[in-house]
Parts: structure tokens; sequence; C-alpha cells
């Protein structure tokens, strides 16, 4: 394959590129310069100490926070310094937060929030049956392991089961970058594993972009394509084996960094 087929094969494949982007929060730099690009079916952490932009620059590439300097391309879409997106290209976008804050005695139930996941897209294809939209929220609930859940009300759901209801949301119309703010934070050892695992055949069968912000490194080692190690600005890129040495972590999170690691992993002396 010629050096010019290797190129436009690497441009199809680039689901995001950011270049030289600066965010300002309330007068004070909150990253600077900061280039980055991400290919179809890998999967992408952020890692860094609080404080060091990783919010800040998720808010950015979902426009939900405006740009002082640099640019933003989605699925070869330019987003405008106001975050404005052509409306097919952020359909193919998926954020899941943090957190999902809801009122508990919001009457819905796992079934009816999926479909509104389907909703939103079937305005735009009027002759998608209703058979159609059920048989979507199925095979998205299905795919989760949360088919059993659909008439679960969203108050009676645990952390884990949260997570993969959001997951099932995402799934219900076709994605090509999926957005995590610490998504796995709050869910137990076991369902964290089960979550990352989900995530890994979702890449390779659906060839998901993800980038996700992570605190957990020994977590990012094993399932993560690339790091992104970040605080302010980018200080190295790469692959986990290049990217998470010692020395790299010093230099992103400051000499005293103690990198976190899961209790049980401690007991069971594989920390």
């Amino acid at each position: 394959m010629s050096c010019c087929a290797v190129h436009e094969r690497a441009l199809q494949d680039e689901v995001l590129k950011v270049t030289g982007l600066t965010v300002y929060r309330e007068r004070q730099l909150a990253i600077e310069n900061v280039s980055f690009s991400l290919l179809k079916g890998t999967d992408t952490a952020i890692v860094g100490p609080n404080g060091a932009g990783k919010s800040t620059l998720i808010q950015a590439l979902l426009g939900i926070l405006p740009r002082q300097t640099g640019e933003i391309q989605v699925l070869g879409q330019p987003v405008s310094k106001q975050g404005k997106l052509d409306t097919r290209v952020r359909e193919q976008i998926a954020y899941l937060p943090q957190s999902f804050l809801f009122d508990r005695l919001l009457p819905m139930t796992v079934q009816e929030l999926v479909g509104l996941g389907w909703d939103r897209l079937g305005w735009q294809l009027p002759w998608q049956s209703h058979n159609a939209r059920q048989r979507a929220i199925r095979e998205a609930l299905s795919r989760v392991d949360a088919w059993h859940l659909r008439h679960q009300s969203l108050s009676g759901l645990s952390g884990g089961e949260t997570k993969r209801v959001l997951l099932a949301y995402c799934l219900v119309r076709p994605r090509k970058l999926l957005i995590l703010d610490e998504a796995p934070a709050g869910l137990d050892v076991r369902s964290e594993g089960a979550f990352y695992q989900l995530l890994k055949e979702l890449k390779q069968e659906n060839g998901w972009a993800i980038l996700q912000i992570s605190h957990d490194i020994d977590m990012v080692r094993q399932s993560c394509d690339r790091v992104i190690c970040l605080n302010q600005t980018i200080h190295c890129q790469g692959t986990p084996q290049v990217t998470l040495t010692a020395e790299n972590l010093s230099l992103t999170y400051g000499s005293d960094f103690v990198p976190y690691r899961h209790s049980c992993r401690d007991k069971q002396g594989k920390g």
C-alpha cells in the first residue's frame, strides 16, 4: 500500500481531530494548545490530576464551553467556536456523564428512556415503523444485558444498571463517537470490570471511537489503546506502554503521585 493510500485510509478512519485547542474558564487558562486525533475502533483515555482541564476539554469538544483558539473536527465536519455542528454529525456522538441526575419521582421506565434515544432520530425518518422502534430498543437493551429491566422504573436501578441502561440509550441508534466523563465512577470492582469489557466489545463490533476520562491507571493500562496525559497541556500521548511510565506520570501529576488502585487488587497482591 502506498504512502498516499495509507494517509487517505487514516483520514477515513479519523473520527475526531483536535488542533491547537485553548480554552479559558472565567478568564483563567484551563487548557492550552491541545492537539490529538481519534480513529474509529479505538479507546483513548485522558488522565491527569484534579483541575488539569480534563472535563473542560470534554465540554469544549461537546460545544458546552467556547474555545479561544484551535480547531475541532468531528467526522470531517468543523465544530464552530460557538459549538455548532451539523445535526447529522452531532447525532453520531454519545455522551455518558459521571453521574446521571434525575427526579426520583419521574414516572419513566427503562424502556421509555431508551426509546427517547430512538425518537430523536425518528423525526428525521417518518417511514420507520413502530415495530422497528421496538426492535431497536430490545436489541439495545439485550446488548447490554438489561432487557429484563425494561419495565423497571429508573428510580429502582442500581449504579451498575443505570450505566448499562445509558449505554443502551446510546446504542439504540448508530453512533461513531462515545465520550465518557468518569462514567464508571461509583461502581464496585466487578461492575466496573464488566462495564469496561462491554466497552471493548462495542468498540470492536461497532467500530466506536471512545474518549474517556479516568483516574484508574491500572484499568487504563489494561483496557485502553491510547492515553493522553493532560495537565493544562498534553505532556505525552501514545500507547499505555509508552505513556504510563513513572517518569511521564510524575511529569503529569507531580512527584508525589500515587496511582489509584482497587483495594481488592491490593489485598490479592496484584497492585
